[in-house]
Order: C-alpha cells, then structure tokens, then sequence
C-alpha cells in the first residue's frame, strides 16, 4: 500500500472517533436530560457551546497547523477533546455541562482543516476529492456506529462511563499518530522516491506560500461565498448531529430502538454521500473542468436535501418522515467533501486557514440552529417548524454554489 493511503487510513480513523464523541451526546439526550434535570432550551444551550467554541477557534487552529504542521495540531487536538470528553460523564448541573462541553468545542476545533492541511501536503491535485470524501464518510461511518455502540454501553455501565470509554479511544489514536506521521512526504521513512516525487510534482500545495493574512479573507468576496454556503450548511448538518434523537422520540413518539435504527441509516446513507460526491466530483472535474465538476455537485445535493427536509416536515407518517430525513443526509453530503475539496483547490498550502474560514463559518450556523430549534420547540410546542426553517437555508446554500468559484485561487498580499 502506498504510503498517503496508510496517511489516509489514519485520517479515517480520526475522523470516525470525531463523529463517536460529537454524536454521543444526542444518542444519550434523554439520560442526560433526565438526571441533570434540564428542558429542550437548556439541552439546546449544552450542545450549542460546542459549537460556539468549535467556531471560535477553528481558524486559528487551522492557521496554526498550517504554520507549524499537522502532525503536532492534530495530537493537541485528540488529546485536549478526548480528556473533556471523558470528562463530560462527571457533569452534576447545567453550568458545569455548560463550561465542559465548550472546552470540549475547544479541543475539537481544527481537526478537519488540519486533516484538509494532510490532503494538501501529502495527495497529488487529482486525489484531493477522493481523499476528502474518505475523511467525511468516515465520519458519518462514526456517527452510523454511535448508536450501535453507545446505547447497549448506557445500557451495561451508564451514560458517565460511556463518555470515558470513548475519551480513551482518542488517546490511543493521539499516541499512534505523533509517533508515525510527518508533516512532509519526504521527511517519512520507508517511503519510496517515485511517491514522494509524484506528491511533490502533482500536489495542490506548494512550498512557496507561507500564511494568508487576515485582511486576506476579510476582503476575498469569493471566500465569504463559500463561508456563507457552509453557515447554511451547517443548519441541516447540526439537526442531525444534535437534535435527532429528540426529534424522532419526543416529536414524533419514536421508540429508542426506532430512534437507534434511523439515526444508524441516515449517517451510514451519508457515508455513501461523502464517498460518492468526492468521487463524482473528481470525475466531472475530469471531464468538464474543476468549476463544473465542483459546482453540480454541491448545487444538486444541496438542492435535494432541502427538497426531503422540506417533504419531512410535511408528512404525517413517522416511517416516512424518518426515511425522507436519512435521505436528507444522503444528498447534502454529496455536497460536503466538495466544499473541503474547494479550499485545497483555492488555498494550496494555505488550505488549513481556508477550511479554518469556512468551517468557522459553518459552525457558527450549527450554533444558531442547535439553539433555535430547542428555543422554537419550547415555545411552539411544534418539532416541524425547525424543518421548514432549514430547507430554505439548504436552498440558498445551494445556490450560493453558483458564485464559488473553485479555480480562484486566494491572493496572498
């Protein structure tokens, strides 16, 4: 096996812990919420410190590993997350749930840019969507598996020692990666010269650019594009990471078994999204050009997911709402390792502030969706009506692709 596919293998790994200890928490909702005695607003206000915190450091941590390598970030970055996650199981009130789970935002913050910096450094510019759409569907793979293995682990050692149990898995990941990885091909042993010249030759990230200076993204009206398509994004993407399970039980008395059931097969349908965008992607890119290749895809998944989340909403029927919103994950992540695809193809070897940027931007809108849909529910008493609102942000996120222009590179001043 060539050696970036063992990189790649590591990368998958990594981001299928991601997706175990992100999704944990709305698995376990109803255990948390019954033992700290908290409602859908308060519940809404601990899942969106997460991603408050995520955002606010996702571009200096992308900055950082773009400054001194992957190798180093990425270990900071599984260790920190993996202690507060463990820590999460030894919450006794609100406030302190609060304050850990933030600190937990933290430590994830920067795992995708810098696994994005990985791609740009060590894949050749024709792999770039493949290698994203690996990384993404591991992840979802994360989140198909987080029910399966949490819910029979709440039901043996309770929902405390669930959280410990994953907050080791990080660990271990952090120590085999540091001790293995480099940041450059060529600083790695055993790899052969004939890899390391086609990386080098054939590669989106050149050696030449070092940083790209804040007033860089504050004036590239082609970068807030593709910050503001992500935002909006996020709003479908954040529902199911953390609102589904409350949605499927509480809003449309769904049993755990069928809660379980649904939330497995829509990240497993969205793990089929993010391999089949990539390699779509690359394929019309082929074919047609980097700006069509690029552009169909997140137009046409984008548009489809806020076609079924609207249809969900609609629907009477539980078993239907429940295969249209798995639907809903299989087509707008088409759509995702596309837009990480996009800042390797637009930033080059300042690919981890770009993602930083746009992942930034992204998690900004999982923080507003998180708690507007516990602050909507409370007050309405209505679980349809967050649906609605994110169907028409999925629309004009898809068609905010229309002015992402993935052969623009970034201008370094």
């Amino acid at each position: 096996m060539k050696v970036r596919y063992r990189v790649l293998t590591g990368l998958f790994l990594l981001s299928t812990i991601t997706y175990l200890d992100r999704v944990c928490m709305n698995v376990v909702s109803k255990y948390v919420k019954t033992d700290l005695q908290l409602d859908n607003e308060q519940f809404g206000w601990i899942l969106g410190s997460f991603s408050l915190a995520y955002a606010l450091f996702e571009i200096p941590t992308g900055a950082l590993g773009d400054k001194i390598g992957p190798r180093r970030v990425l270990t900071r970055v599984v260790l920190w997350w993996s202690g507060f996650t463990a820590l999460t199981g030894t919450a006794f009130n609100f406030l302190y749930l609060l304050v850990v789970r933030f600190l937990f935002g933290i430590g994830e913050a920067g795992a995708y840019p810098n696994a994005s910096i990985v791609i740009a450094r060590w894949f050749p510019a024709v792999e770039v969507g493949r290698a994203q759409s690996a990384i993404w569907a591991a992840g979802r793979l994360g989140g198909s598996l987080t029910p399966l293995v949490v819910i029979p682990l709440v039901h043996a050692v309770g929902w405390r020692w669930a959280f410990a149990v994953l907050g080791v898995l990080g660990v271990i990941w952090a120590v085999s990666w540091y001790s293995w990885f480099r940041d450059e091909p060529s600083e790695k042993a055993g790899i052969s010269d004939e890899e390391v010249k086609k990386i080098e030759a054939e590669r989106s990230s050149k050696p030449t650019d070092h940083r790209i200076p804040w007033t860089t993204i504050i004036r590239n009206p082609d970068l807030w594009a593709l910050m503001l398509m992500c935002h909006l994004f996020f709003y479908g993407s954040y529902f199911f990471t953390n609102w589904s399970s409350v949605y499927f039980q509480e809003g449309r008395g769904m049993t755990e078994d069928q809660t379980k059931n649904f939330i497995s097969l829509s990240y497993f349908l969205g793990a089929i999204g993010c391999l089949v965008g990539g390699v779509l992607s690359d394929a019309l890119t082929k074919r047609y050009g980097l700006k069509i290749g690029r552009r169909a895809v997140g137009i046409g998944g984008l548009g489809l997911s806020s076609l079924f989340f609207l249809l969900a909403g609609l629907t009477t029927d539980n078993q239907t709402a429940g295969y249209l919103l798995a639907m809903c994950v299989l087509s707008k992540d088409l759509a995702l390792p596309v837009a990480f695809a996009v800042c390797v193809d637009i930033g080059q070897r300042n690919s981890g502030t770009v993602a930083g940027s746009m992942n930034f931007a992204g998690q900004l809108g999982g923080f507003f969706i998180t708690i507007l849909f516990g602050t909507i529910v409370k007050q309405t008493n209505n679980f349809n009506y967050p649906l609605f609102m994110i169907a028409g942000c999925l629309l004009v996120s898809a068609l905010l692709w229309l002015r992402i222009d993935p052969t623009k590179r970034v201008a370094i001043k």
